[in-house]
């Protein structure tokens, strides 16, 4: 497998690279980067978390340095659209350690919060522009930013673009930036007029496919549960949500993500919320806290599915079955990531069952029924399956990962009345090797799980015991299987079509 300094990326990037326990690359990057660093246009297709942002942030601080161009006020000499406020931070944190190297900055402009900030930055000169297309477009009508300097354009999840009814702004804002500028796109897929961006902007792009956004996850097992009725749904996600790793929590509105939080904090497994109601400020809080490991349940929207990159998500329930089998394939996503196993759970009620099989069916899941009830043996089966699932071995870093940026640094406060969490630093606990020999609790007053070398610590979930209830429960599992994982997908859906999102 050829290294990084193989495929042209300078030392002082590589050694950047080394530092942040990154030492060989990904598919889409070995596939990319020959090409992206001697200034071609480039047509990226390959799942999310695959490890796409490297494989434009590389090339675009390596031409960067080397450019003629000089760093003056609201004028950026490289844009990076992305379609969602928390991708775009992320994207963000992972071109800057490797800017630093070259001295240069960067700077993330998008809605929901003062422009202020944005506009100082702007105005004291900046070389990298991360964005969301709404709020640049305000701050171009404002004649506050100009992308008449820019000398490379990246436009990184340009089928989520679509989804959200963006490719109408990246089009005005493409036509502002040079022709003869460098320009990369990165997407899943290539319908709801993407294939248009890709034959107006990119002048003879070489392309590079990584994984159908349709191809199932290797190491990602499966399983569907049928549950009798309401009550019995809600006893089965507390004992899913409940234990030491990282739950993710899917549900179809902002409201019922918001009161499920809540319901599983009152039952004494901490849980925050992660929703388009929410305040920026909030939406980074929750997040942090999540990816920090201060809170272990983030109960979310499809604004989740796409656009978050938290490490070592070992299990995805989804609450509330997705409309279609890409968002289903999108949400799950969140898990087994860059090779990493991990467990996927749908809870379905009677009325539910047909759009279910349809969804796994198209999925590609092939599934064997299994009839169960809340509080049986197969439940806690899943759980202790979560909880043995190998961490890796590798000290965390404080910046991303390949493919997946943390949203740390930030200092997650007031989550006493969601998560009990008080004041957190950000910090990822429980994630070291070593930890051998222990349980985890469910929550329903049994011991799962068995001894692990990469454990999760000494914590273990306070959930309260609860008592069978009636019900019967179907199951149906599977494990998909084939190549190694060394690339992941995640993708979402109906995250809403506000601006800046």
């Amino acid at each position: 497998m050829p290294t990084f300094t193989d495929l042209g990326v300078p030392e002082t990037l590589v050694r950047s690279l080394m530092e942040s326990g990154i030492t060989s690359p990904f598919p889409i990057q070995t596939a990319t980067l020959p090409d992206t660093l001697l200034g071609r246009d480039v047509l990226g297709r390959g799942r999310t978390g695959s490890g796409k942002t490297l494989a434009f942030a590389l090339p675009m601080v390596a031409r960067l340095a080397i450019s003629t161009g000089q760093r003056r006020p609201a004028r950026p000499r490289a844009l990076v659209l992305a379609p969602t406020r928390e991708l775009a931070t992320q994207i963000a944190t992972a071109i800057e350690p490797l800017a630093r190297t070259q001295h240069l900055n960067v700077t993330t402009v998008f809605g929901g919060v003062s422009q202020g900030r944005q506009v100082s930055a702007l105005n004291g000169g900046i070389d990298i522009l991360v964005a969301c297309p709404g709020r640049l477009e305000d701050l171009i009508k404002q004649r506050l930013v100009s992308l008449a300097g820019v000398e490379i354009t990246v436009l990184d999840e340009a089928d989520h673009m679509a989804d959200l009814g963006f490719l109408p702004g990246v089009k005005r804002l493409m036509d502002q930036t040079p022709k003869q500028g460098q320009r990369l796109l990165f997407s899943a897929t290539l319908d709801n007029g993407v294939d248009q961006i890709v034959k107006r902007y990119l002048t003879n792009p070489l392309t590079h496919s990584v994984d159908s956004v349709d191809s199932p996850i290797a190491k990602m097992t499966h399983h569907v549960l049928a549950v009798h009725d309401a009550e019995s749904k809600r006893l089965v996600v507390n004992e899913l949500a409940s234990g030491t790793g990282r739950r993710l929590l899917f549900t179809r509105t902002k409201h019922q993500a918001k009161k499920l939080a809540k319901q599983l904090t009152a039952a004494g497994i901490p849980a925050v919320d992660l929703h388009g109601n929410l305040s920026q400020p909030a939406r980074e809080r929750n997040l942090a806290a999540f990816s920090s490991g201060e809170v272990r349940v983030l109960c979310a929207t499809d604004i989740a599915a796409r656009g978050i990159h938290v490490d070592d998500i070992e299990l995805v329930v989804h609450v509330d079955p997705p409309a279609e089998h890409k968002a289903y394939l999108h949400r799950s996503g969140r898990t087994a990531r860059a090779g990493h196993e991990g467990v996927v759970v749908t809870v379905m009620l009677p009325e539910q069952a047909g759009d279910v099989r349809t969804l796994t069916r198209q999925a590609k899941i092939n599934v064997v029924p299994q009839r169960v009830a809340p509080g049986s043996p197969v439940i806690s089966a899943i759980v202790g399956e979560v909880a043995s699932i190998v961490k890796p071995t590798a000290p965390p870093v404080s910046v991303p990962h390949q493919g997946s940026s943390r949203v740390g640094g930030f200092a997650s406060q007031g989550h006493g009345r969601r998560g009990g969490s008080g004041t957190g630093r950000g910090r990822r606990t429980g994630s070291g090797a070593g930890a051998q020999g222990q349980g985890s609790s469910t929550g329903q007053g049994r011991a799962s799980g068995t001894g692990r070398g990469a454990g999760q610590g000494s914590r273990s979930s306070s959930g309260s015991s609860r008592p069978t209830q009636g019900g019967s429960t179907v199951m149906y599992s599977s494990t998909t299987g084939g190549r190694s994982g060394a690339v992941e997908m995640s993708r979402g859906s109906d995250v809403g079509r506000r601006r800046g999102r």
